[in-house]
């Protein structure tokens, strides 16, 4: 008889296996250049939710995730090192200009912005280089570095981000509005989806499915967001509320309003977890993490 899945207890199994794998490979603070590589440590291990390396961790779980643990402790250390070098720079004055990040000062005002500059392009880097040094098959490791490459670049996260800083004071419309968010938070978080699947080697198939999920999730997520920036105190945030209205930028809120986002992040919940039907119990975890997205900060 099969033991029900206990999703707290998986939260934080696998969280603390991030925590582990980051300690592991990031480099000490001992490493020269001392100064940069503590404050590497300082923006990649400050806590955070981590859904990243969950979503990893979760869509490994579809395939052969203990033939694939080296491979998928890589990928779920390498996007959140990208995700925390752009949390670095999005916080610097040139760009959301903000001393408070995961409920405690950012990198530049905890060291300085020339060292946040250097530690925004060391973890970028640094996510690269991990990749290129898993050992799993050739193939997979170009895949996989191909596609966090992208959903980083232009195309993707960074691009999104000159389409939020393009747009403050400006209005957007519905569908620019999603493409900014697709690009800014949608890109990473599928990227974190197909990592997994690519590290266990999922079938094309399947890999779809986990594309029509992951992209539900990424706007859903981001929706969210623009939800608790409106509605959530700092404390509960980890970082300054109201930010977005403050700056003039555009959200789901601003200009959809507040119900419609709500129900809007809802819908896409229930479209990313139909998409799973297919693969059965192993895809509960990332059932769970569409709900705990959806469901933060209530």
């Amino acid at each position: 008889m099969s033991t029900a899945f206990q999703f707290q207890e998986w939260i934080t199994s696998h969280s603390e296996r991030t925590e582990r794998a980051l300690d592991r490979l990031l480099d000490s603070a001992q490493t020269t250049p001392h100064r940069l590589h503590e404050a590497m440590r300082y923006a990649a291990q400050g806590g955070g939710k981590r859904i990243r390396p969950l979503l990893v961790y979760a869509a490994g779980e579809l395939g052969d995730c203990k033939e694939s643990g080296e491979a998928l402790d890589a990928a779920a250390v390498s996007i959140e090192c990208i995700h925390a070098y752009s949390l670095v720079h999005d916080d610097l004055p040139c760009m959301d200009d903000d001393d408070l990040r995961r409920g405690r000062p950012t990198v530049h005002k905890a060291f300085d912005e020339a060292t946040a500059l250097l530690v925004g392009d060391a973890l970028q880097t640094r996510s690269f280089e991990i990749l290129t040094n898993t050992n799993c098959d050739a193939q997979a490791r170009l895949k996989m570095i191909s596609a966090l490459a992208a959903a980083s670049g232009s195309r993707g996260m960074a691009g999104g981000q000159a389409i939020d800083l393009e747009s403050v004071g400006k209005k957007l419309d519905l569908p620019g509005l999603k493409q900014m968010h697709a690009m800014k938070t949608g890109a990473l978080l599928s990227c974190a989806v197909e990592l997994g699947g690519i590290a266990v080697s999922l079938n094309p198939s399947q890999m779809v499915n986990l594309q029509n999920y992951s992209k539900s999730l990424g706007l859903a997520f981001q929706i969210v967001d623009d939800v608790l920036d409106a509605t959530a105190d700092s404390q509960t945030l980890g970082k300054t509320a109201g930010k977005d209205a403050a700056a003039n930028k555009p959200t789901y809120v601003t200009l959809m309003g507040l119900d419609y986002a709500q129900k809007q992040a809802k819908e896409l919940q229930e479209m990313a977890i139909a998409s799973l039907d297919g693969f059965g119990a192993p895809a509960q975890a990332l059932k769970d993490l569409a709900l705990l997205v959806v469901n933060r900060g209530k």
